[in-house]
């Protein structure tokens, strides 16, 4: 069961934030997402009849630098914000970045094995790794093309 909004106002004000209606339904939108979410994503979850674009922007940054949430990505130049759980110091699991639609989805860690020598070993834990590719829902909506053969 998620968080109650008196909840999310407390944690706001620990952070020493004041506890706005934006910042509330951005942080309880990032939080139940499931996935990082941008600028353009929160908007659009969040519409455009309660608040402008340039507000939820400047909670972003507030909620970030309040170390509220994170940037998740910067694939493609867009900006991906995620919550950051009670507890959570580090953020050490990957990221599949669709090419098509931009959408960033969190991979376990436990799925993705990646075999270092001790050199980088600390330097790729404190590093961004991301996978870029297709997602499946964008695979499912290309048209299938058909290859034509070419005479020579």
């Amino acid at each position: 069961m998620g968080k109650k909004k008196e909840e999310w106002k407390k944690i706001l004000r620990e952070a020493g934030l004041r506890s706005t209606a934006p910042r509330v339904a951005v942080l309880q939108l990032l939080c139940t997402s499931g996935r990082p979410l941008s600028h353009g994503e929160v908007l659009e979850t969040l519409g455009h009849d309660d608040w402008d674009q340039a507000t939820l922007y400047r909670n972003l940054l507030k909620l970030e630098e309040a170390k509220l949430i994170r940037v998740a990505s910067r694939a493609g130049g867009i900006t991906h914000y995620e919550y950051i759980q009670p507890g959570e110091e580090t953020h050490h699991h990957p990221h599949f970045v669709c090419g098509d639609c931009g959408q960033v989805s969190c991979l376990p860690c436990d799925q993705v094995s990646l075999k270092v020598d001790e050199k980088w070993r600390t330097l790729l834990a404190e590093s961004e790794l991301q996978f870029v590719g297709t997602c499946t829902h964008c695979r499912e909506e290309r048209p299938h093309e058909d290859v034509e053969e070419v005479e020579h």
